[in-house]
């Protein structure tokens, strides 16, 4: 017996987040409340600029109340996909105008789940390879991480968001293993 959607308890819906509340039936016959959110995609962009990974300032971040590294990141928005909200999103954190970037690709096309159970949202990853010849606004910049081992594993430690962690894992990964980026 597959699950059967019984009532919705409750919808609260803004333009970033819907709260839902349902009752389903599960494949054993009993019924649950279900609540999730759902919520626009998530999208990080790592970009690398002459062998340097940049990072905009720390910003404050309401949820955990503290300043936090992080890569470039955002939603994507109902007038446009994944690529259209991370170039976007590289102008708006860091200044980097889409003819400064020569170079824009998926780390996972499909994206990936974010607690599925209680999201339906995923998370896009980008690598954007910057013109040299740009000069990123040193008001906007915060860090340039050279892409050695020591000084990935010393962001690593100095990254707190688990996405922006899981982008950069999976993109070193992909770089040892030989494969895109």
């Amino acid at each position: 017996m597959e699950w059967e959607w019984i009532d919705s308890l409750l919808e609260l819906r803004t333009k970033w987040v819907s709260f839902i509340g349902e009752k389903w039936r599960d494949d054993k016959g009993v019924e649950l409340e279900y609540w999730r959110v759902e919520r626009p995609d998530s999208v990080i962009v790592l970009p690398i600029q002459e062998n340097c990974l940049l990072l905009p300032k720390p910003v404050f971040r309401p949820g955990v109340k503290s300043m936090t590294l992080d890569f470039p990141g955002g939603r994507t928005d109902q007038n446009g996909g994944p690529e259209k909200a991370a170039l976007e999103i590289l102008d708006r954190e860091l200044g980097i105008g889409s003819s400064a970037v020569l170079d824009l690709k998926h780390l996972n096309e499909a994206g990936w789940l974010i607690n599925s159970s209680f999201s339906n949202q995923k998370l896009h990853a980008y690598v954007a390879e910057i013109d040299a010849g740009f000069s990123v606004p040193l008001s906007l910049l915060g860090h340039r991480v050279n892409q050695d081992m020591k000084s990935l594993n010393g962001l690593l430690e100095q990254l707190e968001c688990l996405q922006c962690r899981s982008v950069l894992l999976e993109w070193i990964r992909q770089q040892y293993n030989g494969e895109k980026s």
